[in-house]
């Protein structure tokens, strides 16, 4: 089935600006609709707590920044997303678009996202002309996200050992499942959704989870 059909037969179109609260930017390439993840398809952004250089070596918490970009651009307008597919944490993959702005090819022109060409090469141009000027991420030679993500994975899986309570987002909500209730071990975390481990039950309802009820 090609883009086009797609479009018509599974696509979300929202009125940001009546619902906001169901429409969450949760880093600069993931939204939570109504509940559910939509992953900007093709692109890599930074993650929500990334660091970068900038032109002269001074850091910058560009993690945050392309977080704050994306949701300067969402905030207040119509979001449309055509769905492509899936990735392996059951996220949909989708084209986005705020108001006629393509929210994938924005994020990359911006230097705010990679192109992320280990599934996709619509937007190495972009990429490109980024690089070009200079914007965001190409001011230095910053680590990519995936590069990232491949560093802190390492320090979670040692938290887990230690934090084992999980603190996952759906369409019901923040809610945090225990070890042995019933919807524990087919819970996954995926912390560049925004979901999170915690170590106790206090800390947990602190950052504004709530206890499942099995």
């Amino acid at each position: 089935m090609n883009r086009t059909l797609q479009a018509l037969t599974a696509f979300l179109l929202l009125p940001v600006s009546h619902a906001y609260a169901a429409v969450e930017v949760i880093d600069g390439d993931t939204l939570l609709v109504n509940g559910e993840a939509v992953r900007l398809y093709g692109i890599d952004a930074l993650e929500a707590h990334q660091t970068c250089k900038e032109v002269r070596g001074q850091m910058w918490n560009c993690g945050a920044d392309a977080t704050r970009y994306l949701k300067k651009i969402v905030r207040g307008g119509h979001l449309t997303c055509e769905r492509i597919g899936q990735d392996s944490y059951g996220r949909t993959l989708g084209m986005c678009w705020v108001d006629g702005v393509y929210l994938n090819a924005k994020m990359v022109n911006a230097g705010m996202a990679w192109s992320f060409r280990k599934y996709a090469s619509d937007y190495v141009h972009l990429e490109q002309n980024a690089r070009s000027a200079k914007r965001g991420i190409w001011q230095n030679n910053n680590v990519p996200a995936w590069e990232f993500r491949a560093k802190t994975s390492q320090t979670t899986a040692k938290q887990q050992q230690r934090c084992n309570i999980k603190g996952n987002i759906s369409r019901n909500g923040r809610i945090y499942h225990l070890p042995g209730q019933k919807y524990y071990s087919r819970t996954r975390i995926d912390t560049f959704k925004g979901e999170r481990w915690f170590c106790s039950e206090r800390e947990a309802r602190s950052a504004g989870w709530r206890r499942s009820k099995r």
